[in-house]
């Protein structure tokens, strides 16, 4: 028996390393921590939290899907002029600035992935702390607008949650 079980287990060290050598690089990212943002209207979206240098700069890059309720939330440390571009990025996208009281301050929407270098970049309309990217039409489908405010739970304790 026991034969059996170290051979069962080893069986399962082989399941788990063959598994975790297969997740892509979109998957990976997946991995991160969310936060739940709820929008006017009660639209909720499951966004990932971006709050290092490294993640920001590669964002949603060499993704090929996004769901209609599912985004990535940029953390930056304090408030600034943050131009975004779609550099690799494979899918269009609505960018969402806010400031820190969690109030849309820009909005570009439907932004198409970059086909040539050099990509365009698109700036914001004003300072922002945070920037929501979601998939192309949310806003317009939506009715987000600037001037919106936002509700954000599931932050890191390090981070200023939004109160409703």
């Amino acid at each position: 028996m026991a034969g059996l079980d170290g051979r069962r287990a080893g069986l399962a060290i082989a399941v788990v390393a063959v598994v975790a050598g297969h997740v892509t690089a979109a998957q990976a990212q997946r991995l991160r921590p969310t936060a739940t943002i709820a929008f006017a209207g009660g639209v909720q979206v499951q966004a990932e939290i971006v709050d290092t240098p490294e993640a920001v700069e590669r964002g949603l890059m060499f993704r090929e899907s996004l769901g209609p309720n599912e985004g990535m939330l940029f953390l930056f440390e304090k408030t600034g002029f943050y131009p975004f571009w779609m550099k690799n990025t494979l899918i269009p996208l609505d960018i969402i600035w806010i400031d820190e009281q969690w109030r849309i301050v820009s909005i570009a929407e439907s932004v198409p992935p970059c086909r040539a270098d050099p990509c365009p970049t698109y700036p914001p309309a004003g300072d922002a702390r945070y920037v929501v990217e979601v998939s192309a039409g949310f806003a317009k489908a939506r009715r987000v607008r600037r001037g919106d405010r936002l509700t954000v739970t599931g932050l890191p304790a390090s981070r200023p949650a939004s109160r409703p």
